[in-house]
């Protein structure tokens, strides 16, 4: 998969009271980023959930927190496949500005059916993300 990228301004509402993106934000713009990736490979998380009774979920996050992004920052967040197996995908995910990396996530992700039991990521989504 070539890398994906998501653009995302900082807004005041970001930041905490020393003026820089909070910590918690930076896994809401990969959340949103991530969401727009499965968009554009073509898997409709709507069908999916509807039709199979299954959604992503995410497992496992591994995060560093490099440098600070500050208000109205205009950031970019990329997406990488590291790894799909039958029952997970393993992403990279950094948030830069400038090209100079402040965030970077290992993301892994699972398939849950409604129960909230783990699920075999259908062949067809492996195929789209790979």
């Amino acid at each position: 998969m070539p890398l994906h990228r998501f653009a995302i301004r900082v807004y005041y509402e970001d930041t905490d009271m020393a003026g820089i993106v909070y910590y918690a934000n930076y896994l809401k713009y990969i959340e949103r980023a991530r969401s727009d990736w499965v968009r554009e490979v073509g898997v409709d998380q709507n069908a999916l959930r509807e039709g199979e009774g299954l959604v992503f979920a995410v497992r496992r996050v591994e995060a560093d927190y490099l440098l600070p992004a500050k208000f109205d920052d205009v950031l970019e967040v990329t997406t990488a496949t590291v790894q799909v197996t039958g029952a997970r995908m393993v992403l990279e995910q950094q948030v830069l500005r400038d090209g100079e990396v402040l965030f970077s996530a290992q993301v892994t992700l699972v398939v849950i059916n409604e129960a909230g039991h783990a699920a075999r990521l259908p062949a067809i989504i492996r195929r789209m993300v790979h």
